[in-house]
């Protein structure tokens, strides 16, 4: 099975104000980019993941990141590493999705055993390891391998989508 992936985020906005004889503006055009091949090295990932799950009110969804997730081609989901991983709240969510802070085997390699990260309705974030990072996010199965997504609140429940990418070895 081979991966080919291309990650990449842009941001592009312009500042404009007002003068007397002129108007302005401060264009800002800023973008990283991470294409990782095939592999288990740096600059490479072999295995990937992507869900949209729902979370029920008052409750949460602590994804197993290692040994128990299938693959889009029905293979086990097993990564040692990971070297990307979005999150992202749908836009019609009432409550927050919150990342973060399982209660045990926490993947803590990169939000610690408590640090969350609050996604309001329709927000997203992605994290991703640089092209020269041969190690990435660590994780292991039954150790260091749960990601809670938790809802907010009551009510109602959220919806998130998540991809991983990662490395089998």
């Amino acid at each position: 099975m081979a991966l080919s992936t291309d990650i990449s985020l842009r941001v592009q906005a312009t500042l404009t104000g007002t003068a007397d004889l002129v108007t302005p503006s401060a264009p800002l055009d800023w973008q990283r980019r991470v294409q990782l091949l095939t592999g288990t090295l740096a600059g490479q990932a072999d295995r990937c993941f992507s869900d949209t799950r729902t979370v029920n009110a008052s409750s949460n969804d602590d994804v197993d990141l290692v040994g128990v997730l299938v693959d889009a081609l029905g293979a086990t989901f097993s990564p040692v590493r990971i070297k990307a991983i979005a999150v992202a709240a749908a836009a019609a969510n009432v409550n927050n999705v919150i990342v973060g802070a399982a209660a045990a085997t926490q993947w803590a390699a990169l939000l610690g055993t408590t640090g969350t990260v609050t996604l309001r309705p329709g927000a997203f974030f992605l994290a991703v390891a640089g092209v020269a990072d041969a190690t990435g996010y660590v994780c292991a199965a039954g150790a260091t391998d749960l990601l809670r997504i938790a809802n907010s609140g009551a009510g109602s429940s959220v919806v998130y989508d998540i991809v991983v990418i990662g490395c089998s070895a």
